[in-house]
Parts: C-alpha cells; sequence; structure tokens
C-alpha cells in the first residue's frame, strides 16, 4: 500500500469522528405541547432528562431546546397534568399532549410553614394563582382577589391612589382589637400597623411581582399562626427563577379614571328657588350671582400608567428572577397622585446534590405621594353654588370665603371654606420606603434525606416622611397663631418601623408503606420582633412661628413575640387524613402572668372518592369531607405598655410654672394588669366535591367562630384607675355562616374555553357578653361617630346583636309617605321621647355576599367580567342627615351653604338633634357591581419568532345596581360622610414575552 492510500485510509475516518464531536456535542429539539384536546398549553416546563437544562412554552405552546446530543428523552411538567417524559425522536421534532390529573387536585398550596397537595388538605384553605386574579388597573394587591373567595369580603377605602382596602375574613373576630387578617410575604408575617405617609402599606408592594395567595380560613389551618390568626391568615407568594433561557416579560397599562357619579344636591336654580321661599331679605341678600358646580371643581379625569419589566431564567445552577416596575396615579380629586417605584430580586439556587435549597427574596419600593385634601368633598357639597371660585379679595389667595369683619381673622365662624382654596392651597407631600426580603435554608440531611432543616431569616422595614406646607394666606390656616399674627403651615413627619424576623423549624416526611401510611411533622420556634420610632416636631407656621413644641423629640414602642409551634400530619391509605398543630405565643404586651398562651387545633378529612365503591366513577371526580376545630389568638391592636402602670410626659396644656420657666410633667396612665389574649375557637364542616376530571369543583362549608375573652372598653369607678375607661377582657362574641363555591368549564374543545365560577357566603354576627356579670340595664358601648351634631354617634355595640347595629329613633310617617319632623315612636310608652327610646335597628354588615366571574377563551380571543354583590347590608347616609335641612341651607350664623336634595323630599328644618338619629337616615345598601369587564387578543409572535404579544382593554367599576341613595352604597363601617367616589376606569394593556 503506498503511503498516500495509507494517510487517506487513516486520515477519512478520523476527520468523520472529528466532524461528529464538532458538530454532534448540541442538537435543537422544537416542537409544540397540547392538552388532551389540542390547545396549546403556555408554561409548560420542558427539561432535558438527567439535566438541569430547560425552558417553558409559550403562550401557544411552543417550545424550542437546544441540548446535547446524548440527551433521549425530555420531561415535561405542569401544574394540573401528569408529568410525561418522551423520548427525543430522530428529527428532533416533537409533538407532546398532556392529560389532565383531575384538574387542580394535585396543585401545591402554600400554607403555613409548609406546603400540601391540594387533596391532601384537612383545612378550610383556598388558593387563587396568577390565572384566576382580577384584571384592570389594580395598584394594591389584595384588589387582585376581591370578590374571587367565599367568606372573603375586601372593601375598598375608595378612589384615593393607593388607598388599599378594608380585609375581612368570616366577619372579623374583635370589637376593639385588630381584625385584619395575617399578611405572610414569602415567608415574612408582615406588620400591619401602618406606614407615615403611605395610604396603606400594602400599596408599597407591586401586584406584578404576585404569583398566588393562599387564604386560610379556619383555624385548624391558621392555629399553626397562633396569636395572629383569629383573622385568618393570607399567604403572598411572589414570582420566582425558572430554569432555562432568560425570558423577558413587558407590560404596560395606561388607564383613565372618571368620576362615575355626583353626590346629588341643589342645582344653583333649586338653591336659588329655596332661599328665596324661606330666606329673610338679608339672607336673599348675600347670594351670589354665579352658578358653580363645585363637585366638576374639585374632580377631574384623571390619567396612570403603570409599566413592569422583569426577566427570568438562569445562570447555570442558579434560577433567577428580577423585575422593575413604575407606577404613576393621579387621582380624581384634583392635587391626589401616587408614583411607585418597585423592584425585586428572587435567586433559587440548590446545592450539594439538591440536599441544600435557598431561596433569597428582596423586594423594595419608593412611593411618593402627594395627598389631595378630601376635606373638600364634604365642602363642595356644602358650597353656595350662587358663588364664584375666585373673588375680587386677594386675600385667602384670591378665592371666595365667607366673611365677616368683627372677626380676628376675617373670615365667618364655622362657615365651609371654599373647597378649590382647601385643594390647592394644602401641598401634603410624602416619601415612604419599604423593604421586605428574607432568605431561607431549607437541608435535606444526607445520611436522613427524609428529614429537613429550614432556617429563615426575613426583615420588613420602612420609613416614612412627609411635609405639609399651607401658605399663610389660605383660609384653611390664616392667622392661626394664639395672637393672630402668623398664619400657614410648614409641617413635616418622620417615622421609621422595623420587624425582623427568625424561624427555624425540622420537618419529617416518611412514607411508611408496611401500613399504607404517610406522616409529615413539623416542629419549630419562631422569634419576631416589631419597633416603631416616631419623631415629634414642632408646628410651625409659614414664616417660622412655633405653635407647639413636642414634649420630647422622639419615642420607641417595641414589643416581641416568641412561639414554638408543631404540626403532624398523617394519612391512611390515602384516604384518612388526619393533622393536628399547636402553638405557644408569648407576647411582651401583657403581664408575666399572661404572657404565654397555647392553641391547639385538630383536623380530619377523608377522601370518599378513593373508596373502592367510588374510585373508579367516571363522573364523580373528587369528593372529600373535612371537619376541624381549632383556638387562635388576637394580640394586634393592643398597646405595648396597656398592662404596665406607668407615668408618660405630658403636653404642653400641663406644665407647671417655677419663676419664668415651665416645666413638663409627667401623668400617670390607666392600665390593667389583667390584659390577656383574645380567643377564638372556630369549628369548621367542610366538602370539597369535583365532577367530570374536575370539570364542575367545589365546596360547601359551615362554620361557627366564638371569641371569648373580648377586648371592650369598660368604665372605671373614681379613684380605682387613673383613667375613667379601660380596656379589659370582658366579651363573647360569634359568627357563624356557610359557604358555597363552585367552578366550571362549560366549554372545552379545540377553538373555545369557558370558565364561570360563583362564590356566595351568610355570615351571622352576634355579642354575646359585654360585661363582667350580666347586666340587662346596660345598653351597650356607642360607637359610630357621625357629623352633624356635638359628640353624636349612630352605632351600637349590643348584648345579643351584630356588632355596630344602628342605634336610632323610629321614625312616623304621614299619610302619604312622607317623616314627620321631630315625631318618633315612644317606645317605652313613658310620654317622652329620650335616649330610653333609641333601638337598635339594622346592621352595616351584609348577611350575604356573592361573587361571580367568566373567562371566554376563542381561538387567540379572550373576554371576561367579575361580579360582586352584598346583600342585607345598611348605611347610615350622614350626607342627608346633616346637609338636607333646612338649618345648613340658611344658616343663622350668616351664611349660606349648599345640601343634599332630600331636603326637597323632607322638609326639614334641622332644629334641634333627635332628627340625626332617625332611623329614616338608615337606608338598605345592599348592590350588585360589575367590578370589571375585559377583552384581549393573542397576536402571537408578530415582533419576532418566540415571541408573544398580547393586548387587552378593560373598564372597571362597570355599573352598580342599587336602591341607596348616596354615592356609593359600599363604604367600609357602614357610614357614608365625605367619602372619596371610586372612579371608573378605562384601560389599555400591552403585553410582551420575548
Amino acid at each position: 500500500m503506498s503511503c498516500r492510500k495509507l494517510l487517506q485510509s487513516i486520515a477519512l475516518p478520523v476527520m468523520l469522528l472529528l466532524g461528529q464531536s464538532v458538530f454532534g456535542q448540541n442538537r435543537i429539539v422544537t416542537g409544540r405541547v397540547t392538552d388532551s384536546i389540542g390547545n396549546g398549553l403556555a408554561g409548560v416546563t420542558v427539561t432535558a432528562r438527567g439535566t438541569r437544562v430547560a425552558t417553558q412554552t409559550t403562550n401557544d405552546g411552543a417550545f424550542r431546546l437546544t441540548v446535547p446530543s446524548s440527551i433521549d428523552a425530555l420531561i415535561f411538567t405542569s401544574v394540573g397534568f401528569a408529568t410525561q417524559q418522551i423520548p427525543v425522536p430522530a428529527n428532533n421534532s416533537m409533538n407532546v399532549s398532556l392529560s389532565g390529573t383531575a384538574s387542580s387536585l394535585n396543585e401545591v398550596v402554600v400554607i403555613g410553614y409548609g406546603t400540601r397537595l391540594k387533596k391532601d388538605l384537612t383545612g378550610s384553605v383556598t388558593a387563587i394563582t396568577t390565572k384566576d386574579f382580577n384584571k384592570g388597573s389594580i395598584t394594591t394587591p389584595e384588589q387582585l382577589i376581591a370578590g374571587k373567595v367565599a367568606g372573603v369580603q375586601i372593601t375598598s377605602n375608595g378612589g384615593a391612589p393607593g388607598s388599599g382596602s378594608t380585609i375581612r375574613i368570616r366577619g372579623g373576630a374583635s370589637l376593639n382589637a385588630s381584625n385584619d387578617p395575617l399578611i405572610v410575604i414569602d415567608g415574612v408575617p408582615v406588620d400591619n400597623s401602618g406606614i407615615a405617609g403611605a395610604a396603606n402599606a400594602l400599596a408599597l408592594i407591586n401586584p406584578n411581582d404576585i404569583e398566588s395567595f393562599n387564604i386560610l380560613k379556619d383555624a385548624s389551618a391558621t392555629a399553626i399562626y397562633g396569636s395572629r390568626a383569629s383573622n385568618g391568615v393570607i399567604i403572598i407568594t411572589t414570582k420566582k427563577g425558572r430554569s432555562g433561557k432568560p425570558k423577558f416579560n413587558f407590560s404596560t397599562q395606561n388607564s383613565l379614571s372618571t368620576l362615575p357619579k355626583e353626590a346629588d344636591v341643589l342645582s344653583p336654580a333649586e338653591f336659588r328657588a329655596y332661599v328665596n321661599a324661606h330666606g329673610t331679605p338679608a339672607q336673599i341678600a348675600i347670594m351670589g350671582q354665579a352658578s358653580t358646580d363645585w363637585q366638576k371643581e374639585i374632580y377631574d379625569n384623571a390619567f396612570s400608567t403603570d409599566n413592569n419589566l422583569s426577566v427570568s431564567g438562569s445562570y447555570k445552577n442558579l434560577p433567577y428572577r428580577v423585575s422593575v416596575g413604575f407606577l404613576n396615579q393621579d387621582g380624581i380629586l384634583k392635587t391626589g397622585s401616587l408614583q411607585r417605584k418597585s423592584a425585586s430580586i428572587t435567586l433559587n439556587p440548590k446545592l450539594f446534590d439538591d440536599h441544600l435549597k435557598i431561596d433569597l427574596n428582596l423586594k423594595g419600593a419608593i412611593n411618593n405621594s402627594r395627598f389631595a385634601n378630601e376635606g373638600a368633598i364634604g365642602n363642595a357639597v356644602r358650597f353656595d353654588p350662587t358663588q364664584s371660585v375666585f373673588s375680587a379679595n386677594k386675600r385667602f389667595g384670591g378665592y371666595f370665603e365667607w366673611l365677616d369683619p368683627n372677626s380676628t381673622t376675617g373670615l365667618r365662624k364655622l362657615a365651609p371654606l371654599n373647597p378649590v382654596g382647601i385643594l390647592e392651597e394644602r401641598e401634603d407631600k410624602s416619601d415612604v420606603k419599604r423593604s421586605i426580603g428574607n432568605i431561607q435554608f431549607d437541608y435535606k440531611l444526607h445520611f436522613l434525606p427524609d428529614l429537613h432543616v429550614n432556617l429563615n431569616l426575613g426583615y420588613d422595614v420602612s420609613k416614612g416622611e412627609g411635609t405639609i406646607v399651607v401658605p399663610d394666606s389660605a383660609a384653611s390656616a390664616y392667622l392661626r397663631s394664639p395672637d393672630a399674627k402668623d398664619g400657614g403651615v410648614n409641617n413635616k413627619y418622620l417615622q421609621k418601623n422595623s420587624n425582623t424576623i427568625l424561624e427555624t423549624y425540622l420537618n419529617y416526611v416518611k412514607d411508611i408503606k408496611i401500613i399504607n401510611s404517610r406522616i409529615d411533622v413539623v416542629a419549630g420556634y419562631s422569634y419576631q420582633d416589631f419597633s416603631t420610632t416616631n419623631y415629634n416636631y414642632p408646628d410651625n407656621t409659614t414664616d417660622g412661628f412655633i405653635i407647639s413644641q413636642p414634649s420630647f423629640p422622639f419615642d420607641k414602642p417595641e414589643n416581641r413575640l416568641i412561639s414554638f409551634f408543631g404540626r403532624l400530619n398523617y394519612s391512611f391509605q390515602n384516604k384518612y387524613l388526619l393533622t393536628g398543630t399547636v402553638r405557644r405565643d408569648g407576647s411582651s404586651r401583657f403581664s408575666k402572668e399572661n404572657r404565654w398562651g397555647w392553641f391547639p387545633s385538630g383536623a380530619f378529612a377523608w377522601r370518599i372518592k378513593e373508596e373502592d365503591f367510588l374510585k373508579n366513577s367516571r363522573t364523580l371526580s373528587d369528593l372529600k369531607i373535612r371537619l376541624g376545630y381549632g383556638e387562635t389568638g388576637q394580640q394586634d391592636g393592643i398597646g405595648n405598655y396597656d398592662y404596665i402602670a406607668r407615668y408618660s410626659l405630658a403636653n404642653q396644656q400641663a406644665q407647671y410654672q417655677f419663676g419664668n420657666v415651665f416645666d413638663s410633667l409627667y401623668r400617670p396612665n390607666g392600665y390593667n394588669p389583667n390584659l390577656k389574649w383574645e380567643q377564638t375557637a372556630t369549628y369548621n364542616a367542610g366538602l370539597d366535591y369535583g365532577f367530570f376530571n374536575n370539570r364542575i369543583s367545589g365546596s360547601i362549608d359551615v362554620y361557627l367562630k366564638k371569641t371569648t375573652d373580648l377586648l371592650s372598653v369598660i368604665d372605671q369607678p373614681a379613684g380605682t384607675n387613673f383613667s375613667n375607661k379601660i380596656l379589659a377582657n370582658i366579651g363573647n362574641m360569634e359568627n357563624r355562616g356557610v359557604e358555597f363555591t363552585i367552578n366550571t368549564q362549560p366549554v372545552k374543545n379545540k377553538t373555545t374555553t369557558w370558565d364561570f365560577g360563583f362564590n356566595i357566603t351568610y355570615n351571622k354576627n352576634k355579642i354575646t357578653k359585654l360585661t363582667f356579670t350580666n347586666d340587662p340595664t346596660f345598653p351597650g358601648n356607642l360607637v359610630g361617630g357621625i357629623a352633624g351634631g356635638v359628640g353624636s354617634t349612630i352605632q351600637i355595640h349590643s348584648v345579643g346583636y351584630p356588632k355596630s347595629s344602628f342605634y336610632v329613633y323610629q321614625q312616623i310617617y304621614d299619610k302619604t309617605g312622607k317623616p314627620i319632623e321631630g315625631l318618633f315612636e315612644d317606645r317605652n310608652r313613658d310620654g317622652l321621647i329620650n335616649n330610653n327610646d333609641l333601638y337598635r335597628y339594622k346592621s352595616p354588615d351584609p348577611k350575604a355576599f356573592l361573587g361571580a366571574y367568566s373567562n371566554v377563551n376563542w381561538k387567540k380571543w379572550s373576554a371576561g367580567f367579575s361580579l360582586r354583590a352584598n346583600i342585607g347590608n345598611y348605611m347610615y347616609n350622614n350626607r342627608f342627615s346633616n346637609t338636607g335641612v333646612q338649618r345648613n341651607i340658611i344658616d343663622p350664623l350668616g351664611f349660606l351653604a349648599n345640601g343634599s336634595r332630600n331636603l326637597l323630599e323632607t322638609n326639614f328644618t334641622g332644629n334641634g338633634d333627635q332628627y340625626l338619629l332617625s332611623d329614616y337616615y338608615i337606608e338598605n345598601a345592599s348592590f350588585l357591581r360589575m367590578d370589571y369587564i375585559n377583552v384581549g387578543y393573542n397576536a402571537g409572535d408578530v415582533v419576532r419568532r418566540n415571541t408573544s404579544l398580547r393586548i387587552g382593554a378593560n373598564v372597571q367599576n362597570v355599573f352598580t345596581v342599587t336602591k341607596y341613595k348616596g354615592v356609593d352604597p359600599e363604604v367600609s363601617g357602614g357610614i357614608d360622610n365625605n367619602f372619596y367616589p371610586r372612579p371608573r376606569i378605562f384601560t389599555i394593556s400591552l403585553n410582551l414575552d420575548f
């Protein structure tokens, strides 16, 4: 053989081998993942078997993955679908169909200190994920789930930017302590006490970063959180990084907010006619020549934009997600605005062959707000519509005001101030910073992999500061110094909050196959410290004159909570489930004798569907019975030092003079050394059901909550304490109710899916004890202050009635149904109309509330809506009672004021004050509200390949059906006065994945 041929024979196979080595190292696998009927599945994780190489499918189910040539199979996983391992074909093209696993039964639900499969839950727990969130312009997180969960009532606090909501789970459990649920964000129980300069603390959390809400409602689920769980627990989990190449998401929402309805007041023509008919010549003479709609002067259309950018993926073995957000929202009440800049980082590495899992979560936000003076809302209702906005007088900023040349300031006392001047001449600005973060280590022991050691270190810190500036020419602060020489406001405030937590627990999970059982045991310790620093500053006029000095520069209240907890979950034959928990809490808010409390719970569930007689049923896909009992506590809302005999520094009005020097004194405070936990015992029975592979699913729950040692304000005999009223544990209260939920998918085919859900809750509240001994003569504790009288209240806490029942006179009507002024039913027949004739009438809380939603997807189009309703709630119309009387229109103090058109129906003069407590002003405020309606279009990869563009339009607060005559029937607390109206919002959105 010649040398040339020998070289060729050697070189040829070598080159082929090299070619295979060079070109065969990686290959690109493409394909599409669908469900059983051919619809593309988004978000399916596609992983190369035996590696961390992974990606996720796009909105139409497509994927593209570069894998080593040695990979022979891909693994496909998605929540609600069975995991599949599919060999990679020679042509590297795959079409995969995933089958459902009885819908959501295999979803992982986050509970206290761990997770459970939904099918294994024994308590009343509801999970809401991103696909179920409410749509539209959402500023605060809780609005994402309004109306979505049975037993959870979420009422927005009004239409101001970032105003937040009042959240009640199964009616609340307290009268004087907090009724807010405990909120846990990524393992950090956050402080609900509020932040100076922020309308709502949750407004500093970007809703776009949230992945899911898990709501724990009954005590068997919440008792693991012990003394903070009487009002339920909401666990918020934020979005995490995922394995695979970086994926970017950009979303933008641009919204226009409008005023849906004005308060119904006298028009300028009606006002003139009324004054001409009832006023004196002097009163008629002070009417102006203008026709001003004061509500139009203070409200305006408002624009907002919400923009978010995120990237998620993995760097080598480090999954990550990074996001930034910018919100700029103007309020419909002029001068109000909110600007939020937010950022979050999550890192989720796994080390030591996946034995050590680390979750790092960091979130931060900066809110810059300008708060509109909401006093302008009430003044716009009352201000004389015949006057112009501006006057020829340059004083008071040029705004028209009611004048009195004989007064020190030149202003007429008690006359309403110009609402436009109130808004424009006050600059109330704040800068609030908040950061929530934690690092959590979960270590699976190498020598005992069934045992995990978990350590969670977290914090929640915030700083709120701001300034309030009012010019010295403004009527609201004109010549306000004691000598009437200086005016205006130039003040500032500062508050710092710190909440730190250390928690560690052991988690042992073991399948005991010999007895067909599984145990899951948790035992842990928790330490949480809450600290607030309030800085005090002088009250200054615009030119620096000091109205008052603080007694001390700052104070730093602090409290700690130390806990030991444990839980046992036991499953037998995957049919019989037992859960037992116990928590022992110690709080610095109580004396040593009452500092520690035990909070146990137990629950049982029977998965009837797994029994032999139902296991093979094609119709029934889920049937489970749940029974639970638990005890939880309450300490939020109690002062840090209320149990201690203590002295505090008095204010400047209580100083002692030594010569020319005035020294501040210390004064004793009222205290109660016997303060202890409020305790709530909850009984719960539930049924979970599902039909046709859970295309119809839901639950029914019946519950009874009994709160004992209820904190209530009681009178103290003279000389027995340093206050005439103290907080004491003397009351009992109960809530009982029924919850029903159904979720359906009536249509599911290759082109169309339709999801529909409905929930309804019935809740009955009753106070059962308010005094140490039974005292039938004790009427109750008066609450619910109203405008129009000095110290007037309209509600009462009474034994045998719902909390905050209206406490009113029974109005008598003439033959035409018109109320007769000053004529009330003499209920005790003593010939007198006095406080003994007041009776308890209706409640501000609804007897039932419900929610409904619908989502339809047809090809690339989608549409949906959400409805909410309250049934049986009543409202005190304080605008009618305060402004709808002659005395308000033609004030004897020498000015005119507008008022409610209700005056034309009653013709009340407003003499005396008993009319304020008439049950005539208690109105049925039941309502049906369409929260939003939306439509969207998935344009797909119009930008470039492997991208997805979605476009949407949304309308919020679409309509409200109600008999209530005020602006809005949904006002937390049941007293309608000076309420910031909820806007109607029109939104255009764009969402791009790339």
